[in-house]
């Protein structure tokens, strides 16, 4: 007779984890603030665009790091037409500035600055996030530039924002969102909102990347903020 044996299964709902209390401290500083941006594949390029712009106008910010996956480099070439001939020069054509304190660093160069904790920086946001980036980052295998700065961030425990742009979810994408936030990342999906009545597509980007910088300690006065409405 065959016996039938069960494998545990590893239950988020019914099970507490320790990373649960990790207190993330806000970034405090009022200037000086170095941000690093992180692209991938997943639709949402405008996302990406619309933050490094606030970034680079921002006087708080002095310097931002930009690493892109090669999906995230193809994401731009699809959804923006950009696709430089060397992409140092990407950064300015983001922005359409000559974004000087923006740096470009290739997704292949583990040795980067940003991939030590010991380097200066205040924060991360990846935005676009793929559902592939979140499982790398989740899982700590850390395999290229941009999975490695978003794991110091965590172990570093500075803000990590992950902007994740996928739909529909299955069990893996929701295990692995609750695995990054019992480390210390806030997952923010890319949701934009309607109830400030945007009258185009530009307002609903910049309102999401409004939010998105507030995240990381950088408040901007244009956001919309709700204030009650009539019932």
């Amino acid at each position: 007779m065959r016996r039938e044996v069960q494998v545990p299964r590893l239950d988020f709902a019914e099970t507490r984890h320790l990373n649960s209390f990790v207190q993330r401290p806000p970034m405090a500083k009022s200037s000086g603030i170095t941000v690093t941006v992180g692209i991938t594949g997943a639709s949402g390029a405008g996302y990406a665009q619309s933050v490094l712009r606030l970034l680079d106008g921002d006087p708080r910010v002095q310097r931002v790091f930009l690493v892109a996956s090669e999906a995230g480099m193809r994401l731009l070439a699809t959804e923006l037409v950009l696709v430089p001939t060397d992409a140092k020069k990407l950064p300015s054509l983001l922005t359409g500035t000559a974004a000087k304190k923006i740096e470009y660093l290739p997704n292949k160069d583990i040795g980067a600055s940003i991939a030590s904790g010991s380097a200066i920086v205040d924060g991360m946001v990846i935005v676009p996030c793929s559902a592939g980036a979140l499982g790398s980052i989740a899982a700590g295998t850390a395999g290229d530039l941009l999975t490695r700065a978003a794991d110091v961030c965590l172990k570093e425990r500075r803000p990590l924002v992950l902007c994740l742009r996928e739909t529909p979810l299955n069990r893996i994408h929701l295990e692995n969102m609750l695995r990054v936030h019992d480390a210390g990342a806030t997952v923010m999906p890319a949701m934009p909102a309607f109830y400030y009545a945007p009258k185009k597509i530009d307002d609903l980007i910049e309102q999401f990347a409004f939010r998105v910088l507030a995240q990381l300690g950088l408040p901007q006065e244009k956001q919309y903020r709700w204030k009650g409405g009539k019932e």
